[in-house]
C-alpha cells in the first residue's frame, strides 16, 4: 500500500535502458515519487537487469498482451500507477490506456518535434536522419502520448548544436545527455 501522497511512476522501455536507470537514480531518495514498475516488450531488453539490480516489479508484455485493456489496466492498478513514463519503447500506446491516463503519459523523442518522429523512427535512425540533412542543431522533445507515434501535445523541448564534423553517433551522446538530465527534472515537475 502506497502513502497516499506518494506518486508512482511505471516506466515502458524496449531496449537497453539508459533513460530509465537515469529515472531510476534520479528518484532512488526521494520519498514522494518512486519507480514503481518496469514494463518492457522485449523479453531480452537490458531493462530488465536494470530491474532486477534496483529490485523494482517488472512485467514482459508481448504487443497482443498490450491490447488486453483488462490485463494492462490492472497490472498499473495492482502498482497504483500515477504517470507512466515510456523511454525509448517501440510499440503504439492504444487508445483505450491513453483514455484512463489522460495527460498522464510522457514520451521522450531523440528530435525536436515535428521533425524526424514518427513511426520507425527512433534511436540511430534519427540521428541518422539529421546528419543525413546536415542539421545545424537537434535535441529531445518530451510530449504527452496520444494514440499516434509522437503527435502529442509537446511539453518541452531541449536543444543542443550540430556540428560538421558530428557523426551520428555523437550526436546520440549529445541527445543522450540531455535525456538523463532533463527527462527526470520534468517528470518531478509533473508529479509535484
Amino acid at each position: 500500500m502506497k502513502d497516499s501522497s506518494q506518486k508512482h511512476i511505471a516506466i515502458f522501455a524496449s531496449g537497453r535502458g539508459s533513460n530509465a536507470q537515469a529515472i531510476i537514480d534520479y528518484f532512488k531518495d526521494n520519498v514522494t515519487i518512486k519507480v514503481a514498475l518496469i514494463v518492457t516488450n522485449n523479453k531480452n531488453a537490458g531493462v530488465i537487469q536494470i530491474a532486477k539490480d534496483n529490485r523494482i516489479p517488472f512485467d514482459i508484455i508481448s504487443p497482443a498482451e498490450l491490447k488486453e485493456e483488462e490485463t494492462i489496466l490492472d497490472l498499473l492498478d495492482v502498482y497504483q500507477i500515477d504517470l507512466i513514463v515510456l523511454a525509448g519503447f517501440l510499440l503504439l500506446i492504444p487508445a483505450y490506456l491513453v483514455k484512463a491516463y489522460p495527460n498522464k503519459i510522457i514520451n521522450i523523442h531523440p528530435a525536436l518535434l515535428p521533425k524526424y518522429g514518427g513511426k520507425g523512427m527512433y534511436g540511430m535512425k534519427v540521428h541518422e536522419a539529421v546528419t543525413a540533412n546536415k542539421e545545424t542543431e537537434t535535441g529531445i522533445t518530451i510530449h504527452y502520448v496520444n494514440e499516434k507515434y509522437d503527435e502529442g501535445e509537446y511539453i518541452a523541448q531541449f536543444r543542443c548544436q550540430v556540428e560538421p564534423s558530428d557523426s551520428a553517433e555523437s550526436i546520440a551522446s549529445k541527445v543522450h545527455h540531455l535525456e538523463h538530465e532533463h527527462y527526470p527534472k520534468l517528470i518531478e515537475t509533473l508529479l509535484s
